[in-house]
């Protein structure tokens, strides 16, 4: 073998091989190889008086596929690492060095935001080492994640029996908390409007009251709207026209965290579901002459755009709609944006979405429709608007009507399915012209609570409070539901959109962690964990004192609450345990609440609460790769989603709802003869079984790993100290 390229995905191996050739081999680590250990103090696999010395120990699912990757990379002559190109990634990079004995500055890293050929060859002939910086980035996120995740869950599992908490995960749901808390203390506060309607030359249009005397109209109650109600019977007079014209700039090309709230609020998909389509869409799909990635790397943070792309997008935006809508090229980032990444636009504009439509499933065309669309209205020219205000007067109360109407398209040309703004176009008015109130309404209205947090809004408020990263936010929100902290619903029958509930047991896992914890588990201390963490990625900043800084904090609060957070007690059922004659209570289980003994473990009683339907399989409209037939959502015994074919169990095809393949597991059934032959076969290879195993365990067992420079630097430290 010449040279053995290790990347994290299946399906993006099948790629990036079509473009190498046959003097590459390419294979998947499928994503991390390892983590931080379980075992030691407390479970950490980090050792805090070390230096925050972390163990890391290959994991279970993962012992194969890193033999497989060693033996490969034995017979290579290079090995290319081309995980993707982000912390993580760079992380996975580093572990696999690690554990394949690459030297840590060799020139085997290879990353490309886009699988496209140019993209793909160009990477290859650039190699570089691992960045260390964002290796130790990656790591401390990780630790502090490990920290705050173990030491916080246990305690407050322990106490009220709340089965986690997170350094991200937390404060996401304060906000939901505190939202709710906001909506439940809102006193509705009464205001009265009143509204004219006016005909002109058969053509109807309405008007607000804005003004009384001059100043802006506050109508308090029914007394003061019923006054002006009865002064504004007689005739209107136009009083002041006014004719504006605006210009309404196009949006940015999508980053992580815009295309999330803007799938969900367009498309109906939620931020996990979003990400995986777009993973799917990274990676590769075969559109008639071969898998090809169809758009840029979906985690980013950067509306930048290459100059390449840039300029072929506007002359295809000058050739098919003409010069006037060519726009300019505009970029404009936070300033902890990894600029590193270009914004998710597509990877060749002659992939038309309308063009490749047959070769993608309804939800890959419909998220690649907007991400085209959107990437190429952002170079598009201003959309154009005429608009009008018009003043109705009658004595000192002042009416104003607005209309507005479209008189260039410019970027709405490409991105106006997805707008929602709609032209108002008023009649013909002179100034002075007099018109009678054909209808004149007095509306009472109260003051409305603030909204509750659908998946965009909360979304776009973690983003504005630089709590996490893009790339995090589906997760965060797909862990809060699936600990029961929050439900996401709609809040009435004839809603539309689902928002974020939170459960009593959420309420008090955020009354408990602000009245124990809020010097760390709040929102500017999160935003300034993550700032910390981006100076570590640029090399401005030092992880160990980073580490050090948060435990002093962190340790005081953990001891305070483990001496004087209240323990609350089961509820109790309010029967007898039928086995023991202890008192029965409610507990929660993996698969929801249940009724259990008092005593246990002493007894172990235990029955359901309710007995709920079998979740029945949900059509996808996707096609099943083996046989033909539709494949379905089901639900597994384990409480996960995956994907199965609807012939089962003559076609037993299963994949992940992100499109990869799940292997069945062996039968266990033998023949009577197989099964003679196994016992026989197995009696001659015990003792070599059994020798390899020994060996293997003094080979395996959990290695501490650093890097030279994070050991020499927590050696030095540990000397001073």
């Amino acid at each position: 073998m010449k040279n053995l390229v290790i990347v994290e995905s299946p399906s993006k191996s099948k790629t990036i091989q079509k473009y190498l050739g046959k003097d590459y081999t390419v294979v998947s680590s499928k994503g991390h190889i390892r983590d931080l250990a379980i075992k030691g103090k407390d479970g950490l696999g980090v050792d805090i008086e070390d230096n925050f010395r972390p163990t890391y120990v290959v994991s279970k699912d993962k012992t194969d596929i890193v033999k497989d990757l060693q033996k490969q990379a034995a017979k290579a002559d290079h090995v290319y690492l081309a995980t993707d190109p982000d912390r993580e990634g760079e992380a996975i990079s580093w572990h696999l060095a690690d554990e394949l004995g690459l030297p840590e500055d060799s020139s085997d890293r290879v990353t490309f935001h886009e699988i496209t050929h140019d993209a793909v060859t160009e990477a290859f002939r650039n190699p570089r080492a691992i960045d260390m910086d964002l290796v130790h980035s990656q790591e401390t996120r990780r630790i502090l994640d490990r920290i705050i995740g173990f030491k916080l869950s246990k305690l407050l599992h322990n106490k009220i029996k709340s089965k986690s908490a997170g350094r991200v995960q937390s404060v996401a749901l304060k906000l939901i908390v505190e939202r709710e808390k906001e909506i439940e203390a809102f006193v509705p506060v009464e205001y009265w409007t009143i509204d004219a309607v006016f005909n002109k030359d058969g053509k109807k249009f309405s008007a607000a009251l804005a003004r009384i005397n001059g100043e802006k109209a506050e109508l308090h109650n029914e007394e003061e709207a019923m006054q002006v109600y009865n002064a504004c019977q007689g005739e209107f007079t136009v009083s002041e026209i006014k004719e504006t014209s605006r210009s309404r700039g196009a949006f940015r090309p999508f980053i992580t965290s815009t295309l999330q709230q803007e799938a969900s609020t367009k498309l109906g998909f939620s931020a996990k579901r979003t990400m995986a389509i777009a993973q799917r869409l990274y990676e590769g799909i075969d559109i008639g002459s071969g898998a090809e990635g169809l758009i840029t790397y979906m985690r980013t943070d950067s509306t930048r755009l290459s100059n390449v792309y840039v300029q072929a997008a506007q002359n295809k935006i000058r050739t098919e709609y003409g010069k006037e809508y060519a726009g300019y090229y505009r970029v404009s980032n936070d300033s902890n944006a990894q600029d590193a990444h270009e914004a998710i636009r597509p990877t060749n504009l002659a992939n038309d979405p309308e063009t490749i439509k047959p070769y993608l499933t309804s939800e890959q065309y419909r998220l690649y429709k907007l991400i085209y669309a959107r990437a190429l209205a952002s170079l598009m020219a201003p959309a154009k608007y005429s608009s009008q205000g018009v003043t109705l007067s009658q004595g000192i109360y002042d009416f104003t009507a607005s209309g507005s109407r479209l008189v260039f398209d410019g970027w709405l040309k490409v991105y106006g399915a997805y707008d929602s703004s709609k032209d108002v176009i008023l009649p013909e008015l002179q100034e002075n012209d007099r018109l009678p109130a054909e209808e004149l309404k007095a509306n009472q209205h109260f003051t409305e609570p603030p909204a509750r947090y659908t998946e965009a809004r909360l979304i776009k408020e973690m983003e504005e409070e630089g709590i996490g990263r893009p790339s995090t936010y589906a997760m965060i929100i797909d862990t809060i539901q699936a600990r029961g902290y929050v439900t996401l619903e709609k809040s009435t029958a004839t809603s539309k959109t689902k928002v974020f509930f939170p459960t009593e047991q959420g309420k008090l896992t955020v009354d408990k962690l602000d009245e124990f914890f809020s010097g760390i588990i709040n929102v500017k201390y999160t935003a300034q964990m993550e700032t910390e963490l981006d100076e570590i990625a640029e090399g401005n900043a030092d992880e160990l004192a980073v580490l050090r800084s948060f435990w002093d904090k962190f340790t005081p609060l953990l001891d305070t609450a483990y001496e004087k957070m209240e323990k609350i007690q089961p509820e109790k059922v309010g029967e007898v345990c039928p086995e023991c004659g202890g008192e029965l209570v409610y507990r929660n289980g993996r698969y929801g609440r249940f009724i259990s003994c008092g005593n246990f473990p002493k007894c172990r009683y235990t029955r359901q609460l309710v007995t709920k339907e079998k979740e029945k399989p949900e059509p996808t409209g996707k096609m099943c790769p083996e046989c033909g037939g539709e494949l379905l959502k089901r639900k597994s015994r384990y409480g996960t989603y995956f994907l199965g074919c609807s012939n089962f169990p003559e076609c037993r095809h299963m994949e992940t709802l992100e499109g990869e393949k799940i292997e069945a597991k062996r039968s266990t059934r033998r023949t009577a003869s197989a099964s003679t032959a196994k016992k026989t076969t197995a009696k001659k290879t015990t003792a070599k079984k059994t020798a390899a195993k020994k060996t293997t365990a003094k080979k395996t067992a959990a290695k501490k790993t650093t890097t030279k420079k994070t050991a020499a630097k927590r050696s030095t430290k540990k000397d001073a100290e």
